[in-house]
């Protein structure tokens, strides 16, 4: 059963993580625009590759954290103070993003894989994230920190990974209209939810120190 889980909540934390329209999903699409499918699954494909790697240096970080409470602690510290720091930037700072308008010069598809390596080993998101989810997970004994139970969740979130790249790159033409609204919003979006994830882990903290 922890298998099935294992499975079950890797894919659904990447569909969730990737589903917001960013770079590396809407660059998929205009590559396939531009150049085609085939082109547009290269580039998939390098991006890929590289989520495979950092899920599951992820997942071992979280393990070493995880048996060590003073780390969890004074990585909680660190993780208010930097999430309250973004809430402010998004929220108060930072420009509404404008939407690309720039076109994707023809390139050979080996090119594309690499340039979605790139893109993706730029995007350092997806470690701390899925050092949150597989940790929250452990927590809910919904995930354990067994060899086959990583990689089964590490191939959950590979396979959510892809559907939403593939989604992009089929029905982009569909779904461009509402990408606007994201962008537009993108800085509450995320400003949001940093200041959620900062108001959770204060209450942690101080729940932690009351003890």
């Amino acid at each position: 059963m922890i298998l099935i889980t294992a499975l079950f909540f890797g894919f659904v934390s990447a569909v969730i993580g990737i589903l917001p329209p960013g770079l590396i999903n809407m660059t998929a699409a205009k590559v396939n625009i531009k150049e085609g499918k085939r082109s547009a699954l290269s580039f998939v494909t390098g991006a890929i590759l590289v989520i495979f790697f950092q899920v599951y240096l992820a997942i071992l970080f979280a393990q070493f954290i995880g048996e060590r409470p003073q780390v969890v602690v004074l990585l909680r510290e660190v993780g208010c103070g930097i999430f309250s720091l973004l809430t402010i930037y998004f929220l108060a700072i930072a420009k509404t993003p404008k939407k690309i308008k720039g076109k994707i010069k023809k390139q050979r598809i080996s090119t594309r894989f690499f340039l979605g390596m790139l893109l993706s080993a730029l995007n350092f998101f997806p470690i701390p994230y899925y050092v949150l989810v597989s940790l929250s997970l452990a927590s809910y004994g919904w995930f354990s920190f067994e060899t086959l139970s990583i990689f089964i969740f590490v191939f959950g979130a590979v396979l959510g990974s892809f559907l939403v790249f593939y989604s992009y790159i089929s029905f982009f033409s569909k779904i461009e209209s509402k990408t606007d609204f994201f962008m537009r919003n993108m800085n509450k979006i995320i400003g949001s939810i940093t200041g959620v994830i900062t108001l959770i882990t204060l209450f942690n903290i101080v729940k932690y120190y009351l003890k």
